[in-house]
């Protein structure tokens, strides 16, 4: 079977969009072309969209979504600075090591793998900090963390929100939600390959920007006027140019389909799979009413071996999920159901090929 003929439901990339595919083989014009220059504003009030933000800082890093997270921290955080950070998987506790790194004093607030944060122990943490930081959508566990009572009750400090499995999968209001720094991936639920990492600054967020943050690459007073459009189009970077013309098409789909029907899209598949699972002798391993539907995390029965398992599933059926990691490694898949993957088809595809495999063990 060729690769290109397998279903990708992992915590990974998922499978392009049609017009993503198509955008990838645009011919390449100039990173300071007219032409580029009006398509890179379009991406970024397209992206202002998908966020739901009035941001004028609002635009995708030329790197992945990790950069983002580096950026977030980097260009906000002085050493001193008091940070809040909610950990509950692999991704709440790589902010607390980059946020480190930046010299804050990171507070951790922890909690079960599996399990959401409680909002009122991230708030309760500190009296004061610089920042709050969580997760909205752990990758890593399948379990969406609430952001709203943040926002609603962080007085002065920033919301920093990683949003890379959750932008454009499960509803996210921005502006709404009180949240100040927010950065994403393309390569979840916006259908578009790993390369570019979305990013929206709030303008009170931008009043404490780091003088001279220590990276250059992600100085976000290199480019403000840029992006934002406050200032002279300056020389930074070469963009990826189509890794853009990627993401134009990908933001494009998404708001053809609507906000709110990609969402219920991503919801009728999980929960498919939440009602379905269990009758094949898989458990929903996340918190109940904190699930994902664009990232399902299961328990295995006990005829089915991890690794065997997902061999045979690729081998035989052209279907990759994702294995479990940290403290369930080998004990539960993560199946994504993500961007143009999301569709019912693929979901009948998959708990057909999970049936031979409960009723016939690799």
């Amino acid at each position: 079977m060729s690769r290109t003929d397998r279903i990708l439901m992992g915590p990974g990339p998922s499978n392009p969009y049609p017009e993503v595919t198509e955008a990838l083989t645009r011919p390449v014009v100039g990173h300071l072309d007219p032409e580029f220059i009006d398509l890179l504003d379009e991406v970024n009030e397209r992206l202002r969209l998908v966020f739901q933000t009035g941001n004028q800082l609002t635009f995708a890093v030329s790197a992945t979504g990790s950069a983002g997270m580096e950026a977030a921290f980097v260009n906000f955080v002085r050493p001193g600075d008091d940070v809040v950070v909610g950990v509950n998987g692999v991704f709440g506790a790589r902010m607390c090591d980059v946020a480190g790194r930046a010299g804050a004093n990171v507070v951790e607030v922890l909690e079960e793998w599996g399990r959401a944060i409680d909002p009122q122990r991230l708030l309760d943490a500190h009296p004061n900090p610089r920042i709050i930081a969580v997760v909205h959508a752990e990758t890593s566990t399948g379990v969406r963390n609430d952001i709203a009572p943040l926002g609603a009750g962080k007085g002065d400090a920033l919301l920093l929100v990683d949003c890379v499995t959750s932008l454009g999968g499960i509803e996210l209001d921005v502006d709404g939600a009180g949240v100040d720094i927010a950065y994403s991936g393309t390569q979840k639920c916006l259908g578009v390959p790993p390369g570019l990492a979305p990013l929206t600054v709030s303008d009170a967020a931008l009043d404490s920007l780091v003088a001279k943050p220590q990276s250059w690459y992600l100085d976000l007073n290199l480019i403000r006027g840029y992006v934002s459009g406050d200032g002279a189009r300056a020389y930074h970077h070469t963009a990826p140019i189509s890794m853009l013309y990627a993401l134009h098409a990908g933001l494009g789909a998404v708001l053809e389909e609507g906000l709110a029907n990609c969402w219920a899209r991503h919801r009728a598949c999980g929960d498919e799979l939440h009602a379905r699972l269990p009758e094949l002798g898989f458990g929903l391993w996340a918190q109940e009413g904190h699930r994902l539907p664009q990232l399902t995390t299961a328990t295995l029965p006990s005829s089915i071996d991890d690794v065997a398992g997902r061999r045979a599933l690729l081998e035989r059926y052209g279907i990759e999920v994702g294995g479990g990691i940290g403290p369930v490694a080998g004990k539960v898949w993560r199946i994504g159901c993500m961007g143009h993957t999301a569709r019912r088809r693929n979901v009948t595809l998959l708990l057909g090929a999970l049936a031979e495999l409960v009723a016939d063990p690799p």
